[in-house]
């Protein structure tokens, strides 16, 4: 019988939460880059344990998406994968996109509003889209995407209405959960809120925000997360990886 090959990034990931492997997505953020350090970052990116690459940031301008991806796709392997802030971060050039729904929060906009605006772009696109429910934890300071979504992160105590709110998203169709404790957080999403929630729901866990060190990586990894995502970190460590 001929082997079916892997060919969507959903797949893959489904594949290796499976199998037991661990997945790491490296966060670049187009307005954050210092586009004379690009060539020492992609080096970076080649020689870490990374299997996919996240682009995206909470206000992006799409000239500069466009760019940032054009030169990832030249110069790794990695799939690229847009994470993105509003509607017009949508790029074709890109592998796949995190369709986003803010379950944390209660804003319209974010729930439902900016998909529908998106739906017919992304339909003119061969953009694989991963539809994913996207939960903002609290961790200590306000996040750049509270103050963009003008909503609230759950509450980090709060493990059983995080649970209902993962369940919620796998029941409504996301192929994927994302706990996200936000860019520069201070506190990452905690341990025994991810193992609750991965031990309670079928779908991937993607853990990203707060994690600043290889032992953090672990960490998520053996609570629970199937994918995790450093950015901040990374970017200002070269040596991230060398412990």
């Amino acid at each position: 019988m001929e082997q079916k090959t892997l060919t969507t990034i959903h797949q893959q990931i489904l594949a290796a939460k499976k199998s037991g492997q661990k997945l790491l997505a490296i966060l670049l953020d187009p307005d954050k880059i210092v586009w004379e350090n690009l060539e020492h970052l992609l080096d970076k990116i080649n020689q870490s344990p990374a299997t996919h690459i996240f682009v995206g940031g909470s206000i992006v301008q799409s000239t500069i998406l466009e760019d940032l991806i054009a030169q990832l796709k030249q110069k790794t392997n990695l799939p690229v994968v847009i994470f993105p802030g509003d509607p017009s971060q949508i790029s074709p050039q890109a592998d796949a996109i995190l369709f986003l729904s803010l379950l944390s929060g209660r804003n319209p906009d974010y729930l439902i509003e900016y998909q529908v605006q998106a739906a017919p772009i992304l339909k003119k696109t061969n953009l694989e889209v991963l539809s994913t429910g996207y939960i903002l934890i609290e961790s200590g300071n306000e996040t750049a995407v509270a103050r963009v979504s003008k909503t609230e992160p759950l509450n980090r105590e709060n493990f059983d209405l995080a649970l209902a709110t993962a369940q919620a998203g796998e029941m409504l169709g996301n192929k994927l959960i994302y706990l996200e404790a936000g860019s520069g957080a201070e506190k990452p999403v905690p341990l025994e809120m991810i193992s609750l929630i991965a031990q309670n729901i079928e779908i991937p866990i993607i853990v990203g925000g707060g994690i600043v060190d290889l032992h953090g990586i672990k960490k998520a990894y053996n609570a629970g997360a199937d994918l995790v995502v450093i950015g901040t970190a990374f970017e200002n460590d070269s040596h991230f990886f060398d412990s």
